[in-house]
């Protein structure tokens, strides 16, 4: 070969290695050439002219942004700052890729936009209260809203989350003020309970603790009773007619105790004296 077919080689091996492009498998890439789209590109390898052709590369995963904090004057005329986040992500077919380059420009400022303009319109019909309540609801009408004006960009908006609704500072303070009463006025009535709760228990213990007293009393007085009334069955089961006899020595010993004179009759035993002072029948001998 000679130099001129070295050169030549040379050439078109460089104009060869200065049309490769490879795309990365997040990515989607549209070929233009001169100007005017020619053919998608998918993830791979892929080969354009150099100079002639253009390849534009466009991310289709998920991404996010941020419509930005502003001011919003809610349905009670407070105003309150906004801000939120939309989910969103292009389409990795060729058609809705297109649609993300040529029917929109700059898709992610014009979804900022849109949001921004579509909360205001949302939360402009709510107090500042019912938009504090509803996020749910505000973030499924935004989203729906985002799906339905951006169908024609070849983008599906994922979801949509309000970041923030805050109120006016001297509105925050007083509400975190009204928030802090309640909360302690809820303590308050816990511990109320609590201390009833608490008295209850101990006059249910002291109910109990004096009826077990009363009942214990019961108990006692009615084996008391039972005892004297074995003792009185006793009595006069085996003592009937001695009670005289016991109440005549009681009587003799009283006597004998205050140092009592006794006459003895002549000829008469003293222990049959005293049987007869006591009632009681002389030992015959």
């Amino acid at each position: 070969m000679t130099p001129v077919h070295y050169a030549v080689l040379g050439i078109v091996l460089f104009f060869f290695l200065c049309g490769i492009r490879i795309v990365r498998p997040t990515r989607r890439g549209l070929i233009e050439r001169l100007g005017r789209y020619r053919k998608f590109a998918n993830p791979g390898f892929n080969w354009i002219i150099p100079v002639i052709d253009q390849l534009y590369q466009v991310n289709v995963t998920e991404q996010m942004v941020d419509a930005q904090p502003q001011e919003i004057i809610t349905n009670d005329n407070l105003n309150a700052a906004v801000d939120a986040q939309i989910y969103f992500r292009i389409k990795p077919d060729e058609e809705s890729v297109k649609n993300s380059q040529y029917n929109v420009n700059l898709v992610t400022y014009q979804i900022v936009n849109l949001a921004r303009t579509t909360l205001r319109n949302i939360i402009g019909t709510l107090t500042l209260k019912s938009a504090n309540s509803e996020r749910g609801r505000i973030n499924d009408e935004l989203l729906k809203i985002l799906t339905k004006e951006t169908h024609s960009w070849g983008i599906d908006i994922v979801r949509a989350e309000l970041k923030q609704i805050d109120p006016p500072r001297d509105v925050q303070e007083t509400m975190n003020k009204i928030v802090k009463a309640e909360n302690e006025k809820i303590s308050a009535v816990d511990f109320a309970t609590a201390a009833e709760t608490a008295a209850d228990g101990k006059k249910r213990a002291a109910i109990k603790e004096a009826e077990g007293i009363r009942q214990a009393r019961i108990l006692q007085a009615e084996g008391e009773a039972e005892a004297i009334r074995l003792v009185n069955e006793a009595a006069e089961k085996y003592f009937i007619g001695n009670a005289q006899l016991l109440k005549r020595l009681e009587t003799m010993e009283n006597a004998l105790k205050t140092n009592a004179k006794i006459v003895v009759p002549a000829g008469a035993e003293l222990v049959n004296v005293i049987g007869d002072m006591a009632g009681v029948t002389p030992i015959k001998k």
